[in-house]
């Protein structure tokens, strides 16, 4: 039996429990030397979209150009992306992930998704992990 949907009570447990995922997800993965959760995200989108430019990667993570050059200046510095003239325009710069920044998000997605494969496995039943993919997939359609 289906029951009513509650948009300020429904939208609020969705909302902390992602949230408080998303923090236990950080714990982790958290040691001192693990990149921050935005350089993590600059990472990612990096991986799987290759090189872009500044703007372009500002845009991909929800940035202001400020954020992400004091980020990207960071992360160069760390050695996990560096940056090089844009073939297309030299006025411009390229960022692109290095082997080590592919290493890093490699280390700490690792660390995140061995609790939580874990986790699930430990707390959740057949029809719970079932139900919870399904929740992941239409979270993704959400967040589009």
């Amino acid at each position: 039996m289906s029951r009513a949907i509650d948009r300020d009570s429904d939208s609020a447990l969705v909302a902390r429990g992602v949230m408080r995922l998303a923090r236990r997800l950080r714990a982790e993965a958290a040691d001192d030397d693990a990149p921050s959760p935005a350089a993590l995200g600059l990472l990612a989108t990096l991986h799987r979209e290759g090189p872009m430019a500044g703007v372009a990667l500002a845009a991909a993570e929800g940035l202001k150009p400020q954020s992400l050059t004091r980020l990207v200046a960071r992360l160069e510095g760390e050695g996990l992306i560096e940056r090089a003239p844009d073939p297309d325009d030299r006025r411009n710069l390229v960022i692109a992930i290095t082997r080590e920044g592919r290493l890093a998000l490699r280390a700490s997605m690792r660390e995140r998704r061995r609790w939580l494969a874990e986790a699930i496995a430990e707390r959740l039943d057949a029809d719970e992990r079932a139900t919870l993919i399904e929740a992941s997939e239409l979270m993704l359609r959400l967040a589009l």
